[in-house]
């Protein structure tokens, strides 16, 4: 008889799985691998991205410390300016405070120098108006001058007369003296030449004519003397001061005779004047010396 082979039962079938893994075990197993791989994964990006990260935050930090290199020169270069600029600015200081000084000084002698002008000027100011004061006193005491003056020639002309010659001629205004004579020389209507006549030989030239005094008479003012004119001589004797002695000569009749006034006879000389007519007074030609006298 054959034998049977040996089929398990049914419930040895399940009492054998029962001893086995269980299958969900295997799933969550796959399941931690597969989040294990997914984790691998994602630190692998995170890694990579890390690393670019650091590389380019490495390539940053090189660009900052150029950066920074250069900011640190400028820097230098700067602190060295303001050095400089300090030391300039403190010569500057030293500078503007020595002007300062200088400026206070010069205000200090300004103002000394305005001091003595101001007290110049007030010397000079008093010393002007006591010039003036004084000035005005003399203005006074000219035109008190000027006044009395004004009275002599008021005076002077009232002295000034007419007379009748020698030879019988209306003679011009006479000058009793050397201001009268002043006055008939201001008015300008005759030539006048004044003389001081002394005794000598040699005839003495008046004017147009030459003149020779002889003998004279102080206490009585009589004189004697002697003309030279047109080649003659004409002698005026015994003749008193103040009296006009007339005479001719060639082209005077019709403008009127040459007149001499003595006004001071003295023992040894005489003192007068010699009056033309305007447009005559040097036609007249003196006569020598030694022609004869003629009445």
């Amino acid at each position: 008889m054959a034998s049977t082979p040996n089929v398990p039962s049914p419930q040895e079938s399940y009492q054998y799985e029962s001893t086995g893994t269980p299958r969900w075990i295997a799933v969550l197993f796959g399941v931690l691998i597969a989040a294990l791989a997914v984790l691998a994964y994602a630190g692998h990006s995170i890694q990579s991205r890390l690393e670019q990260d650091i590389s380019r935050q490495q390539d940053q930090n090189k660009i900052l410390s150029a950066q920074l290199e250069q900011a640190n020169s400028r820097l230098a270069e700067i602190k060295g300016q303001v050095e400089v600029t300090s030391q300039k600015v403190g010569l500057t200081q030293s500078e503007i405070a020595q002007a300062k000084s200088r400026s206070e000084a010069i205000r200090k002698a300004q103002l000394a120098s305005d001091q003595k002008l101001s007290s110049q000027l007030g010397e000079v100011r008093k010393t002007s108006e006591e010039k003036i004061g004084s000035v005005a006193t003399e203005v006074g005491g000219v035109k008190k001058d000027i006044e009395a003056t004004r009275n002599d020639l008021e005076a002077t002309k009232g002295r000034l007369e007419r007379a009748s010659g020698d030879m019988g001629v209306m003679s011009g205004l006479i000058a009793r003296n050397r201001d009268d004579l002043e006055e008939l020389k201001r008015r300008g209507d005759r030539n006048y030449f004044e003389f001081t006549l002394p005794k000598t030989k040699t005839p003495q030239r008046v004017g147009p004519v030459q003149m020779s005094l002889g003998k004279t008479d102080p206490k009585r003012s009589k004189y004697t003397l002697t003309v030279f004119a047109d080649d003659r001589a004409i002698e005026k004797k015994d003749k008193t001061s103040g009296e006009p002695v007339q005479f001719y000569v060639k082209g005077s009749s019709r403008m009127g005779p040459y007149e001499i006034v003595v006004f001071d006879v003295s023992k040894s000389q005489v003192t007068g004047y010699l009056s033309t007519p305007k447009d005559s007074g040097s036609s007249a030609a003196a006569a020598p010396a030694s022609t004869a006298a003629k009445p």
